[in-house]
């Protein structure tokens, strides 16, 4: 599964990546995920995410970023801030897989 990590720059979602692809891994889902900044968005959706998630210290851009991801088809969500951590990796999976399912 393709999942579009949002964020400020693109970089601080780096240990949050991490810990949603070790999460994945253990229940045998592979995952490729990429974190880029909210301006990246328009362009990126043009290569086949399967879903989008924004990050928490971005929220209040979430409308603007959820509709690109809908005119696009995309599932988009907001990453709960709880899930925003390196120990978030249980409810992050959990909330990614929900969007897709959606």
């Amino acid at each position: 599964m393709k999942v579009l990590f949002v964020c400020a720059g693109g970089m601080s979602s780096s240990i949050v990546v991490n810990t949603l692809k070790k999460e994945a891994a253990k229940i045998g889902q592979e995952l490729d995920v990429k974190a880029i900044g909210s301006s990246e968005v328009a362009p990126e959706l043009e290569n086949g995410w399967d879903v989008v998630m924004v990050a928490p210290q971005i929220r209040h851009r979430f409308d603007h970023i959820k509709k690109e991801a809908d005119e696009a088809g995309v599932p988009c969500g907001a990453i709960p801030p709880q899930a925003y951590t390196p120990l978030g990796g249980p409810l992050l999976l959990k909330t990614m897989n929900e969007l897709v399912e959606s």
